[in-house]
């Protein structure tokens, strides 16, 4: 019984009591547990070969429910395979029926608790990608449906120790406020403690004549004023230092909380023992300030980044958390204000003008007008008649409307849009990676030059050693170094976010700062693929311009041909009504409309000889029983913003290159109208590919924009993609980013920003140098004491995260 009592679980590390213990061999050595879940769990790690785990994990206390010995999915997630939640929780991706999910991941404690729910959800039958980003708790699985279900998934991350949830914007939103409001509630007692801790060492700095029992009693004061500010302020800190040290082991690398943590605990314990002895200084004044000052620091990182988060988180701020729904649909209209969260897909909706529509549907009442600008990037209205679709965050403006949802939660375009920019987060740019590397061996220079520096005091001045220690581990915090590279490309990505640039990968802004040349496809990216009505030729004498468009306007009256529309819209814009024909409009396929003596189609159709025009996409000819009237020439329409773009990549001496598929002429036609020297047209999808690889094999470094359907094979080979045109399809066209707007204007803005996010980098990774070299030598030297040392590390990291937010008014 004796070694029971002292045995330790294997899983959760607990003390097992008296009675508990259960024996089982795992991997050929007999291992002791606490609870049949935590056997079930080891069994389940070691069942899947991720036994490696134990070696590198953050221990936990929890004991998990017993119920995960077996393999029969609880009752408490078989809802979630319900069809109307799994249409919430999981959307569509690719044409094979494969549904992918976001959840938010519990009780993640360490990198290895990331590798091994990682691990474990790979190896289930029908996963077929995983992704986790350890600093968002957030895990995007895509898996066959028809081979296993989401209950299963959040099952399985169950049965190895930790908790899944389906990841609702709401929530998120709800947990980003309650951080904001802790952190808030910390700083608050941390300035407090400050004060007051100040006030009663005034008399100390002043050099006030008072008794050494009134010595005594302030000094106590100000401990117990120091405690909760250690205790509650400074917790997270000490946790998070804790967690660094314990997976040292596999990571080599301490964060750079573990130097604060160290300096406040010795600062602490050297105050304490002098304030018993009655001899030496107390630091609670240097503690409370440098929490003080470093919680500020912090509060102002989190606003900055929370301001230019990406995601979900950032898009479910233009969601309502309310709506009105109708009961009983139509018989009755009366509405029932309800959480967006409990509604479901056949439920009908109202939402009145100024109101955000909160999920996907159908108009089915009431046509109106509604601002898409959060999807496409214009802020031009756009007209909804009976029958459109809505899409959840886009604003009604005119009537109020019926809308029947088809779509909720992450199956909402909105949602696949968050999706595409979590990804961004799930790849760190080089220069993320590389300063995290440089400021975590800061961190053990630091504190060898910080203990060095000590012995030596210790060996000449004894009183100062302690001091030099203290200031020396505070003022070289690595705070401003770790954050100089992070805080600039959040708020450049949340910049670029708002201009309609979905940033899906995140080495898009450090790419395009180095990128040598653009290649431009045309159809659909250069220009609209929307014919215009450019001129009207071949007009006989006895008719006028406005004549011909009546005549035009009348015949096309109902047609929804891409030419036919381009007519009506030249006919609306000079305000031209239709002419009176006698005579019903007949639609002859393939040839054009006849009414009376009049007709309206191909050159071929009326016997004419048709000359063609470069660049043109078409011509329309009208003619009656004496011959032609007047002939319509068509032009594409260059797409809006495009000279900007060209104008910026020219002046940071970027070549651009325009590549496509149209015929020679054409192509040539459009290079030399906008000004482009290097063009090549008639390109399978295979010389597009080759185009861009001949240009990577000179060293070149390549950006290509395309509409993510057509020109999968350019994207693919560029060293940047961007994808024109609407989310949904683009997500199987593997681009790096994703353009909403219709205009390519913010693509030129991105580029200027790109440039100005290196420079900001730079600024910032130079401050952190020179605030170093200046404040380790002067600490060591005993010229600064602990607490300007923690105002100076605090007005330090303020200073890069306060420069990086210049980004935001790009």
């Amino acid at each position: 019984m004796t070694n029971s009592i002292k045995a330790t679980c294997y899983h959760c590390s607990s003390r097992i009591l008296p009675g508990d213990l259960i024996e089982t061999e795992l991997g050929g050595v007999q291992c002791q547990f606490c609870c049949p879940g935590c056997m079930a769990i080891a069994q389940t790690i070691h069942g899947e070969g991720l036994e490696v785990f134990y070696a590198r994990r953050a221990q936990t206390g929890e004991k998990p429910a017993a119920y995960l010995a077996g393999k029969d999915i609880p009752e408490k997630l078989k809802p979630y395979d319900d069809p109307s939640l799994l249409g919430r929780f999981t959307r569509a991706h690719g044409t094979e029926g494969d549904l992918e999910t976001t959840l938010r991941l519990e009780k993640i404690r360490c990198a290895a608790c990331v590798w091994l729910c990682e691990q474990h959800l790979r190896r289930q039958v029908g996963v077929i990608d995983v992704q986790i980003h350890y600093v968002t708790q957030k895990v995007m699985v895509r898996f066959n449906p028809s081979k296993t279900s989401l209950a299963r998934l959040l099952f399985e991350i169950e049965r190895i120790g930790y908790e899944a949830w389906p990841f609702e914007p709401s929530l998120s939103l709800d947990r980003a406020k309650k951080e904001k409001r802790q952190l808030l509630t910390r700083l608050g007692v941390a300035m407090l403690g400050m004060m007051q801790v100040m006030m009663y060492a005034w008399p100390t700095y002043v050099g006030a004549d008072i008794t050494p029992e009134f010595e005594v009693l302030l000094g106590w004061t100000s401990w117990a004023l120091t405690v909760p500010v250690m205790l509650y302020s400074a917790g997270p800190i000490f946790q998070a230092a804790w967690r660094s040290i314990q997976s040292f082991k596999q990571t080599h690398m301490l964060g750079m909380d573990v130097p604060i943590a160290l300096a406040l605990a010795l600062a602490f314990t050297a105050g304490t023992i002098n304030l018993i002895t009655g001899s030496g200084q107390s630091y609670f004044d240097s503690i409370t300030m440098f929490v003080a000052f470093i919680l500020a620091a912090r509060y102002v990182e989190l606003l900055a980044r929370q301001d230019a988060q990406g995601g979900a988180e950032a898009l479910a701020k233009q969601l309502p958390a309310t709506c009105e729904r109708i009961l009983n649909y139509p018989d009755s209209q009366d509405v029932q204000v309800v959480p967006v969260v409990n509604c479901n897909p056949g439920e009908v909706l109202r939402v009145s003008p100024g109101e955000v529509v909160p999920a996907d549907g159908i108009l089915i009442e009431n046509a109106s007008a509604l601002d898409e600008s959060l999807l496409t990037g214009e802020s031009k209205p756009v007209e909804k008649k009976i029958g459109d679709r809505l899409y959840a965050g886009t604003h009604n403006i005119l009537n109020p409307l019926m809308m029947r949802i088809d779509a909720v939660g992450q199956s909402t375009r909105i949602a696949g849009i968050a999706s595409l920019l979590d990804q961004a987060l799930l790849a760190k740019p080089v220069m993320v990676s590389l300063a995290e590397k440089w400021a975590a061996y800061f961190v053990a220079f630091l504190l060898l030059s910080a203990f060095v520096s000590s012995a030596i005091w210790l060996y000449f001045d004894p009183s100062q050693a302690w001091t030099v220690l203290v200031s020396v581990l505070v003022a070289s915090c690595p705070c401003a170094l770790s954050l100089a590279v992070p805080t600039a490309m959040a708020a450049a990505q949340g910049a670029v976010t708002k201009l309609g640039l979905l940033i899906v990968r995140g080495h898009v802004l450090e790419g395009l700062s180095k990128s040598t040349d653009l290649v431009l496809d045309k159809t659909g990216t250069l220009t609209m693929g929307q014919p215009e009505l450019k001129d009207i030729i071949n007009l006989r004498a006895d008719f006028r311009r406005e004549d011909v468009l009546a005549l035009a306007l009348a015949l096309e009256s109902g047609q929804r041909h891409p030419l036919a529309l381009s007519l009506l819209r030249a006919a609306e814009l000079e305000k031209i009504s239709p002419a009176t024909l006698i005579d019903p409009v007949v639609n002859q396929q393939g040839k054009g409309l006849r009414s009376g003596p009049y007709r309206l189609g191909s050159a071929v159709w009326l016997g004419l000889q048709q000359n063609a025009q470069e660049g043109q996409y078409g011509q329309v000819h009208l003619a009656d029983a004496q011959g032609l009237i007047a002939s319509f020439v068509f032009l594409d329409t260059p797409r809006p913003g495009l000279q900007n773009l060209l104008q910026t990549a020219k002046l940071r001496n970027v070549a651009v290159h325009l590549v496509s598929g149209d015929d020679p002429a054409t192509v040539s036609w459009w290079a030399h109208h906008v000004g482009i020297e290097s063009y090549k047209g008639a390109c399978t999808p295979e010389e597009k590919y080759e185009y861009i690889e001949r240009l990577q094999s000179e060293k070149r470094f390549v950006w290509a924009i395309g509409d993510g359907v057509n020109d999968a094979p350019l994207l693919a080979r560029a060293d940047i993609s961007i994808a024109v045109g609407a989310g949904a399809p683009l997500a199987t066209a593997g681009a790096d980013a994703i353009l909403t707007a219709i205009s390519l204007e913010p693509l030129a803005k991105t580029l200027a920003l790109a440039d100005k996010t290196q420079a900001i980098i730079k600024e910032n990774l130079l401050w952190a140098l020179v605030y170093n070299l200046l404040a380790i030598p002067a600490a060591m030297l005993g010229l600064v004491n602990p607490w300007v040392a923690g105002i100076g590390m605090s007005l330090s990291s303020l200073a890069v995260t306060l420069n990086a937010w210049r980004l935001r008014k790009a």
